[in-house]
């Protein structure tokens, strides 16, 4: 039994070593750096606009369309990368799995472009 708990000393070490150098940077940033923030770094940025009074405000659907089209095409290129690094092993299949893939986002995204939603009036 003291044997295996000998094998987790360097996961503690690691531990202690992170959690004190945490500690250090985050109290010398509080240390060093200026407290007294103006009004124009405690306006809300996020949204693009101030905020309001209720929180159940209505926002317009165009803002999450954005956000969602984003997402999707963001996660796109999140695939093409690993696909490109293993081109070489993955063979014709492969190649024409994502030229499939790529299709099907190409005929999304021109659906999208002709119906409008990537205007911002």
């Amino acid at each position: 039994m003291d044997a295996m708990l000998r094998e987790y000393l360097p996961i503690l070490i690691f531990l202690v070593i992170a959690i004190g150098v945490s500690t250090a940077f985050i109290g010398g940033a509080w240390l060093a750096a200026r407290q007294r923030p103006d009004i124009e770094k405690n306006s809300p940025y996020e949204c693009g606009f101030d905020a309001f009074d209720d929180a159940r405000a209505k926002f317009e659907v165009r803002y999450y369309l954005v956000g969602i089209l984003f997402i999707i095409f963001d996660l796109e290129v999140a695939f093409l990368f690993p696909w490109a690094v293993a081109l070489g092993k993955i063979g014709m299949y492969g190649f024409w799995s994502m030229v499939l893939f790529l299709a099907v986002l190409t005929v999304g995204f021109i659906y999208e472009w002709r119906k409008g939603a990537l205007e911002w009036e």
